[in-house]
Protein backbone atom coordinates (compact mmCIF):
# COMPACT_ATOMS: atom_id res chain seq x y z
CA UNK A 1 0.00 0.00 0.00
CA UNK A 2 1.44 3.43 -0.94
CA UNK A 3 2.69 5.48 2.01
CA UNK A 4 0.34 8.38 1.25
CA UNK A 5 -2.71 6.08 1.40
CA UNK A 6 -1.49 4.67 4.70
CA UNK A 7 -0.97 8.20 6.01
CA UNK A 8 -4.51 9.12 4.96
CA UNK A 9 -5.87 6.03 6.71
CA UNK A 10 -4.04 7.00 9.90
CA UNK A 11 -5.49 10.53 9.77
CA UNK A 12 -9.00 9.13 9.24
CA UNK A 13 -8.56 6.77 12.18
CA UNK A 14 -7.44 9.59 14.50
CA UNK A 15 -10.05 12.14 13.35
CA UNK A 16 -13.48 12.54 14.90
CA UNK A 17 -14.84 15.56 13.03
CA UNK A 18 -14.17 15.17 9.31
CA UNK A 19 -15.75 17.35 6.64
CA UNK A 20 -15.52 16.56 2.95
CA UNK A 21 -15.57 19.35 0.34
CA UNK A 22 -16.02 18.00 -3.18
CA UNK A 23 -16.53 18.95 -6.79
CA UNK A 24 -17.12 17.50 -10.25
CA UNK A 25 -14.23 15.02 -9.97
CA UNK A 26 -16.25 13.04 -7.45
CA UNK A 27 -19.04 12.46 -9.96
CA UNK A 28 -16.92 11.82 -13.04
CA UNK A 29 -16.21 8.36 -11.60
CA UNK A 30 -19.98 7.78 -11.96
CA UNK A 31 -19.65 8.70 -15.66
CA UNK A 32 -21.08 12.19 -15.19
CA UNK A 33 -18.94 14.54 -17.27
CA UNK A 34 -18.08 18.08 -16.32
CA UNK A 35 -20.75 20.25 -17.96
CA UNK A 36 -18.07 22.54 -19.35
CA UNK A 37 -17.69 20.12 -22.26
CA UNK A 38 -19.88 22.44 -24.30
CA UNK A 39 -21.67 21.12 -27.36
CA UNK A 40 -21.29 23.22 -30.49
CA UNK A 41 -24.82 22.22 -31.51
CA UNK A 42 -26.31 24.76 -29.13
CA UNK A 43 -24.20 27.60 -30.47
CA UNK A 44 -25.11 26.65 -34.03
CA UNK A 45 -28.80 26.45 -33.18
CA UNK A 46 -28.99 29.99 -31.79
CA UNK A 47 -26.51 31.47 -34.28
CA UNK A 48 -24.56 32.95 -31.36
CA UNK A 49 -21.41 31.86 -29.59
CA UNK A 50 -22.15 30.87 -25.99
CA UNK A 51 -19.93 29.49 -23.26
CA UNK A 52 -21.18 26.58 -21.12
CA UNK A 53 -21.55 29.06 -18.25
CA UNK A 54 -23.87 31.20 -20.36
CA UNK A 55 -25.93 28.16 -21.30
CA UNK A 56 -26.77 27.61 -17.62
CA UNK A 57 -27.17 31.25 -16.69
CA UNK A 58 -30.28 32.92 -15.34
CA UNK A 59 -30.35 35.21 -18.39
CA UNK A 60 -30.36 32.27 -20.79
CA UNK A 61 -33.02 30.49 -18.71
CA UNK A 62 -35.27 33.54 -18.97
CA UNK A 63 -34.61 34.46 -22.62
CA UNK A 64 -34.40 31.01 -24.20
CA UNK A 65 -36.34 28.65 -21.88
CA UNK A 66 -36.91 25.90 -24.46
CA UNK A 67 -33.23 25.79 -25.43
CA UNK A 68 -32.22 26.01 -21.77
CA UNK A 69 -34.24 22.93 -20.82
CA UNK A 70 -33.06 21.04 -23.88
CA UNK A 71 -29.44 21.66 -22.85
CA UNK A 72 -30.20 21.09 -19.16
CA UNK A 73 -31.82 17.70 -19.74
CA UNK A 74 -29.13 16.59 -22.17
CA UNK A 75 -26.07 17.74 -20.21
CA UNK A 76 -26.95 18.04 -16.52
CA UNK A 77 -29.33 15.18 -15.66
CA UNK A 78 -27.97 11.62 -15.60
CA UNK A 79 -30.79 9.39 -14.28
CA UNK A 80 -28.78 6.18 -14.81
CA UNK A 81 -25.79 7.35 -12.75
CA UNK A 82 -25.20 5.69 -9.39
CA UNK A 83 -22.90 6.29 -6.42
CA UNK A 84 -19.25 5.33 -6.90
CA UNK A 85 -16.51 4.29 -4.47
CA UNK A 86 -16.01 7.87 -3.26
CA UNK A 87 -19.68 8.39 -2.37
CA UNK A 88 -19.84 4.99 -0.65
CA UNK A 89 -16.63 5.55 1.35
CA UNK A 90 -17.86 8.94 2.59
CA UNK A 91 -21.22 7.46 3.60
CA UNK A 92 -19.36 4.77 5.56
CA UNK A 93 -17.26 7.39 7.34
CA UNK A 94 -20.45 9.20 8.34
CA UNK A 95 -22.00 5.94 9.56
CA UNK A 96 -18.88 5.40 11.69
CA UNK A 97 -19.46 8.80 13.30
CA UNK A 98 -16.27 10.31 11.89
CA UNK A 99 -17.59 12.33 8.95
CA UNK A 100 -19.87 15.15 10.12
CA UNK A 101 -20.80 16.72 6.77
CA UNK A 102 -20.35 16.66 3.02
CA UNK A 103 -20.13 20.01 1.26
CA UNK A 104 -20.58 19.52 -2.47
CA UNK A 105 -20.63 21.63 -5.60
CA UNK A 106 -22.37 18.80 -7.47
CA UNK A 107 -26.08 18.73 -8.24
CA UNK A 108 -26.60 15.01 -8.89
CA UNK A 109 -27.77 13.83 -5.44
CA UNK A 110 -25.37 10.87 -5.44
CA UNK A 111 -24.06 11.50 -1.93
CA UNK A 112 -27.58 11.02 -0.56
CA UNK A 113 -28.10 8.01 -2.81
CA UNK A 114 -25.03 6.42 -1.21
CA UNK A 115 -26.45 7.02 2.27
CA UNK A 116 -24.94 10.33 3.37
CA UNK A 117 -27.36 12.22 5.61
CA UNK A 118 -25.73 15.63 6.18
CA UNK A 119 -25.04 17.11 2.74
CA UNK A 120 -24.75 20.80 1.95
CA UNK A 121 -25.48 21.19 -1.77
CA UNK A 122 -23.96 24.56 -2.63
CA UNK A 123 -25.34 24.58 -6.16
CA UNK A 124 -28.65 22.82 -5.50
CA UNK A 125 -29.91 19.54 -6.94
CA UNK A 126 -31.50 18.22 -10.13
CA UNK A 127 -33.61 16.01 -7.86
CA UNK A 128 -35.68 19.02 -6.74
CA UNK A 129 -37.80 21.22 -9.00
CA UNK A 130 -40.43 23.76 -7.99
CA UNK A 131 -43.19 25.69 -9.68
CA UNK A 132 -42.21 29.36 -9.76
CA UNK A 133 -45.81 30.37 -9.00
CA UNK A 134 -47.28 27.94 -6.46
CA UNK A 135 -44.03 26.22 -5.38
CA UNK A 136 -45.35 22.70 -6.02
CA UNK A 137 -42.57 20.09 -5.99
CA UNK A 138 -41.55 17.92 -8.95
CA UNK A 139 -38.78 15.36 -9.27
CA UNK A 140 -36.27 15.04 -12.11
CA UNK A 141 -38.40 12.42 -13.87
CA UNK A 142 -41.10 15.03 -14.39
CA UNK A 143 -38.58 17.37 -15.97
CA UNK A 144 -37.20 14.65 -18.23
CA UNK A 145 -40.68 13.64 -19.40
CA UNK A 146 -41.84 17.18 -20.10
CA UNK A 147 -41.95 18.40 -23.69
CA UNK A 148 -40.39 21.81 -24.08
CA UNK A 149 -40.60 23.98 -20.97
CA UNK A 150 -41.99 22.01 -18.00
CA UNK A 151 -45.11 23.55 -16.48
CA UNK A 152 -46.97 22.95 -13.24
CA UNK A 153 -49.93 20.55 -13.34
CA UNK A 154 -51.66 22.58 -10.62
CA UNK A 155 -51.37 26.19 -11.78
CA UNK A 156 -49.59 26.17 -15.14
CA UNK A 157 -46.53 28.05 -13.87
CA UNK A 158 -43.04 27.28 -15.12
CA UNK A 159 -41.22 24.57 -13.17
CA UNK A 160 -37.63 25.59 -12.38
CA UNK A 161 -34.86 23.24 -11.27
CA UNK A 162 -33.63 23.90 -7.74
CA UNK A 163 -30.11 24.51 -9.01
CA UNK A 164 -28.08 27.69 -8.70
CA UNK A 165 -27.66 29.13 -12.18
CA UNK A 166 -24.88 31.51 -13.10
CA UNK A 167 -25.88 35.05 -12.06
CA UNK A 168 -27.87 33.63 -9.13
CA UNK A 169 -26.72 33.73 -5.51
CA UNK A 170 -26.06 30.72 -3.31
CA UNK A 171 -28.62 29.81 -0.65
CA UNK A 172 -27.58 31.57 2.57
CA UNK A 173 -28.78 28.76 4.85
CA UNK A 174 -26.70 26.24 2.91
CA UNK A 175 -23.65 28.51 3.05
CA UNK A 176 -24.07 29.02 6.80
CA UNK A 177 -24.35 25.30 7.41
CA UNK A 178 -21.29 24.56 5.30
CA UNK A 179 -19.21 27.29 6.95
CA UNK A 180 -20.17 26.07 10.43
CA UNK A 181 -19.27 22.47 9.57
CA UNK A 182 -15.93 23.41 8.00
CA UNK A 183 -14.97 25.74 10.86
CA UNK A 184 -15.58 23.00 13.43
CA UNK A 185 -13.77 20.22 11.57
CA UNK A 186 -10.54 18.68 12.79
CA UNK A 187 -9.90 17.28 9.30
CA UNK A 188 -10.99 18.77 5.97
CA UNK A 189 -10.74 16.56 2.89
CA UNK A 190 -10.94 18.45 -0.39
CA UNK A 191 -11.53 16.13 -3.33
CA UNK A 192 -12.37 16.15 -7.00
CA UNK A 193 -12.28 19.91 -7.41
CA UNK A 194 -9.89 22.35 -9.05
CA UNK A 195 -11.02 25.07 -6.60
CA UNK A 196 -11.69 27.61 -9.34
CA UNK A 197 -15.46 28.07 -8.90
CA UNK A 198 -16.27 30.89 -6.50
CA UNK A 199 -17.78 31.68 -4.09
CA UNK A 200 -17.95 27.96 -3.29
CA UNK A 201 -14.17 27.42 -3.31
CA UNK A 202 -13.71 30.31 -0.88
CA UNK A 203 -15.45 28.35 1.89
CA UNK A 204 -12.32 26.32 2.64
CA UNK A 205 -10.74 29.42 4.18
CA UNK A 206 -12.93 28.82 7.24
CA UNK A 207 -11.06 25.62 8.10
CA UNK A 208 -9.09 25.96 11.32
CA UNK A 209 -8.45 22.32 12.12
CA UNK A 210 -5.44 20.04 12.17
CA UNK A 211 -5.41 18.12 8.87
CA UNK A 212 -5.98 19.61 5.41
CA UNK A 213 -6.05 16.87 2.79
CA UNK A 214 -6.17 17.35 -0.99
CA UNK A 215 -7.20 14.45 -3.25
CA UNK A 216 -7.40 15.46 -6.90
CA UNK A 217 -5.98 14.21 -10.17
CA UNK A 218 -4.43 17.58 -10.96
CA UNK A 219 -2.78 20.28 -8.86
CA UNK A 220 -4.87 22.94 -7.13
CA UNK A 221 -4.18 26.34 -5.62
CA UNK A 222 -4.52 24.83 -2.13
CA UNK A 223 -1.92 22.08 -2.57
CA UNK A 224 0.86 24.14 -1.05
CA UNK A 225 -1.15 24.64 2.16
CA UNK A 226 -2.17 21.01 2.57
CA UNK A 227 -0.78 18.53 5.07
CA UNK A 228 -1.30 15.67 2.61
CA UNK A 229 -1.72 15.81 -1.17
CA UNK A 230 -2.66 12.78 -3.28
CA UNK A 231 -2.95 13.14 -7.04
CA UNK A 232 -5.12 10.17 -7.93
CA UNK A 233 -8.72 9.06 -8.47
CA UNK A 234 -10.64 9.98 -5.34
CA UNK A 235 -12.85 6.88 -5.21
CA UNK A 236 -9.88 4.56 -5.31
CA UNK A 237 -7.97 6.58 -2.71
CA UNK A 238 -10.81 6.77 -0.18
CA UNK A 239 -11.86 3.14 -0.54
CA UNK A 240 -8.27 1.91 -0.10
CA UNK A 241 -7.78 4.13 2.95
CA UNK A 242 -10.95 2.75 4.56
CA UNK A 243 -9.90 -0.82 3.82
CA UNK A 244 -6.70 -0.48 5.83
CA UNK A 245 -7.90 1.99 8.48
CA UNK A 246 -9.01 -0.65 10.95
CA UNK A 247 -5.77 -2.60 10.57
CA UNK A 248 -3.68 0.27 11.89
CA UNK A 249 -2.49 0.49 15.48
Amino acid sequence: MPDNIRELAQILKESNNIVFFGGAGVSTESNIPDFRSSNGLWNEKLKINLTPEQLVSHTYYMQYPEEFFEFYKDKLIYPEAGPNKAHIALAKLEEMGKLKAVVTQNIDGLHQAAGSKIVYELHGSVKRNYCTKCHAFYDENYIMAAEGVPTCEKCGGRVKPDVVLYEEGLDQDVINGAVTAISRADTLIIGGTSLVVYPAAGLIQYFQGKNLILINKSETSADRNADLVIHDAIGQVLSQALDIMDTLD
